[in-house]
């Protein structure tokens, strides 16, 4: 409304009341439908095309003209282009069904479904399998992995800035295609890099005659691959940028307020669940052998180190869903029908602060690139939005540092093996995530919360898992007996040396890692360090004899069918009897860790102007990934490597992998990183609360839910203002 007085922040616009149902929205306009028909005019104007509703006066009074004869529009109604679900002039019957907010959930479910699937699940599973056969370094697979991340961060704000105005639907059929293209690309080196080759297998026992490895490197053409992996991986990120960003704001949209914290709830559900499933998958691929596409099979199992499972069929599954979804996204309208009612009876809860004056009237604001700037500056000065993207920020830390250590943490802990240990991380960390984001989006919702009730309630929520994570520190257990490590071979050796004189002819390598149990109850590093020259293989595991570094009482000899042994496989059984307790309690701490997700998320959306949602949320994710999820593993990874004991080194004296690590101060330093993440996190929400002014309610104000301003003065007068301008 160029030119209008009492204009204190341009963010609303007051509701029209020639509609019945926006009587409802605020006290000021029922007494503007109570004004004299003289306020009406140009009842014979013929309607207006969309492209020329760009207004932004009020709407004036009118007794409900026909539809050909109704006043132009402001812009914030001509922008609602509802309309039946289709293409052009086809709009099948059928369709229509679905062109409802929950026909729209039930497709955003399934591509997010499908993206945590792929990018969380199926990725992480198969970097072991793809280190192995691609011959690359951990450090090399990581940078796979940063790729989705790198991509996101790029393409986040600009995605979310033009998509704002744009068609969003059309925006995550776009999504759908390049999250199927990235997982197409991801599994392509497995139909160009030939057949697998097996190695010659090592042999795990004490060997005499074994000759000593010598220092060499290599580097193989297959790490070339590395290329065509991180493409993949940069045309994931591409594809989840509109799903989070866009596909958020367009659910927003389509429902009532109080209603939105539940849809947003379920769809970020779908996106926790998709890595569990991506796993099950994945695992279930991995005992297929690597070439059963090309005809190709082994006589070896799964067993032999030299296994290496399917991983590409995952890609390909998921692939094809994608692209299933472009088509049903493609024929959804720009705006569902019934937007414009619900946007309608919607109040600003808009953060009110001096920049708020500064945000543009002009309706072609936010469609070019040089009012990008603009926009970012407008959001970055909103206090309570920066405060809340910084709490998610810290809490996005410590969930994917957990998400991918805590089954590290419980393998070394409980003495389990990294397979059970990862299925009890996941049974623990999925489950609880997606209930928890149920939760909180049902509670939301169920409770009808404001802007500033939903942030205490994730307040609370952040408080009571800052309580629960003290679990860590009841969980700690003591490092059981290792030889070598913690305790001596028979009182021979010394502490930190693997070698000792019972196992010094046998010429063993630090980079085979085959825990063994000795009889004597102390844990072994391998069959070959515990000087065993014999095996056999049973039914349930691989026991081992003739142990030179194994105190024995009586001499064994193998016999059939005979349960005596010196070693089995494995490690040694823990007394630590804290882990039924510790899962049930961390279960709990991430129920309500997830809980403050939606509402932080809905808090976001309703704190910022309208037009600014999307660009909002690019902005979160942005941030969310820069200060929490890429920097988030590398800190947890720093800490855990701080408390290592004994390293891998090998013939070339460069050093790996970790074997064994320091239980007691493993748990202390998680606490610690745990613990200070969460005070930032309430610091920073309990700030948002303090900071966050809502726009001011009054009969002399009325609110709407739309780009446009807010009115200080009389409605009347304001009315008579714009009737007098137009």
């Amino acid at each position: 409304m160029k030119g209008a007085k009492g204009i204190e922040n341009p963010a609303f616009i007051p509701s029209s009341p020639d509609t019945p149902r926006r009587l409802s929205a605020s006290p000021a306009q029922v007494e503007v439908s109570a004004l004299p028909s003289d306020t009406q005019r140009d009842d014979s104007q013929p309607q207006e095309s969309p492209e020329s509703h760009k207004s932004w006066e009020p709407p004036l009074p009118a007794s409900t003209p026909p539809a050909s004869q109704e006043p132009p529009e402001p812009q914030s109604w001509s922008e609602f282009e509802e309309g039946p679900c289709g293409w052009s002039n086809l709009h099948p019957r059928c369709l229509q069904r679905c062109n409802t907010p929950q026909g729209f959930l039930i497709h955003y479910c399934l591509l997010a479904l499908t993206q945590g699937i792929v990018v969380n699940g199926l990725v992480n599973i198969s970097i072991s399998t793809i280190e192995k056969r691609y011959e690359m370094k951990s450090s090399l697979t990581g940078l796979i992995s940063s790729s989705y991340d790198i991509a996101f961060c790029l393409l986040s704000l600009f995605v979310s800035f033009f998509g704002e105005r744009g068609h969003k639907p059309r925006w995550l059929a776009f999504a759908s295609f390049m999250i199927g293209l990235g997982a197409l690309v991801f599994s392509l080196p497995q139909f160009f890099s030939g057949y697998y080759q097996l190695g010659s297998l090592y042999e795990d026992t004490c060997s005499i005659t074994r000759n000593s490895t010598s220092c060499t490197s290599s580097t193989s053409s297959l790490s070339n691959y590395l290329y065509v992996f991180i493409l993949g991986q940069l045309l994931l990120g591409t594809g989840g940028t509109p799903l989070y960003t866009l596909g958020t704001a367009f659910i927003d949209d389509s429902v009532p307020t109080d209603k939105s914290s539940l849809y947003i709830g379920i769809g970020y559900s779908m996106s926790i669940l998709g890595p569990a499933i991506g796993y099950v998958l994945g695992g279930q691929f991995l005992t297929m052998y690597i070439d059963v596409a090309m005809g190709q099979s082994s006589a070896i199992t799964e067993d032999d180190p030299r296994w290496l499972g399917a991983w590409w069929i995952g890609f390909l599954i998921s692939w094809f869903i994608a692209w299933s979804l472009i088509i049903p996204f493609s024929c959804f309208p720009k705006h569902l029908p019934g937007t414009a009612k619900i946007q309608a009876g919607k109040i600003s809860q808009t953060h009110q602060n001096k920049s708020s004056s500064l945000q543009h009237t002009d309706e072609n604001f936010g469609k070019t690139l040089k009012d990008f700037p603009a926009a970012l500056k407008n959001l970055m000065r909103n206090t309570v939005f920066m405060c809340l993207v910084l709490s998610t920020s810290s809490e996005a830390l410590v969930t994917t540092g957990f998400a991918t250590f805590l089954p590290k943490f419980i393998e070394n802990q409980f003495g389990l093996s990294s397979s059970f240990a990862a299925t009890l991380g996941g049974a623990v960390l999925i489950p609880g995530a997606a209930l928890g984001q149920i939760l909180g989006g049902v509670l939301v919702s169920k409770f009808k919360m404001t802007c500033k009730n939903t942030m205490r309630f994730a307040l609370f929520t952040s408080g009571v898992a800052l309580v629960l994570s003290f679990v860590f520190i009841y969980a700690k257990c003591e490092n059981e007996p290792f030889a070598g490590v913690s305790e001596s071979y028979n009182g021979t050796g010394e502490l930190g040396n693997l070698t000792a004189p019972c196992n010094s002819n046998c010429s063993c390598s630090r980079s085979y890692y085959y825990p063994l149990c000795g009889g004597d109850g102390v844990q072994y590093f391998s069959p070959c360090f515990a000087g065993c020259s014999n095996s056999v293989s049973d039914k349930k595991t691989k026991v081992y004899y003739n142990c030179s570094c194994i105190e024995r009482k009586a001499e064994i000899t193998p016999m059939a069918g005979s349960l005596v042994f010196e070693a089995k496989a494995g490690k040694c059984e823990t007394h630590c009897t804290n882990l039924p307790v510790f899962l049930g309690i961390f279960f709990v701490a991430v129920i309500f860790t997830f809980m403050a997700g939606t509402p932080i998320t809905v808090s976001i959306l309703r704190c910022v102007n309208q037009s600014q949602r999307s660009l909002a949320l690019g902005i979160q994710f942005m941030l969310l990934r820069l200060l929490g999820t890429i920097p988030g593993p590398i800190i947890f990874g720093v800490t855990i490597d701080s408390t290592c004991i004994l390293w891998d080194i090998n013939e070339c004296g460069i050093k790996g992998a970790c074997w064994i690590y320091d239980n007691i101060k493993m748990a202390h330093m998680l606490v610690a990183i745990t613990v200070t993440c969460k005070v930032i996190t309430i610091f920073f929400n309990g700030c948002a609360i303090f900071l966050y002014k809502p726009p001011p309610s009054g009969p002399d104000v009325s609110f709407q839910n739309q780009n446009a301003v807010v009115t200080t003065v009389p409605v009347e007068r304001d009315l008579n203002k714009a009737r007098n301008e137009g």
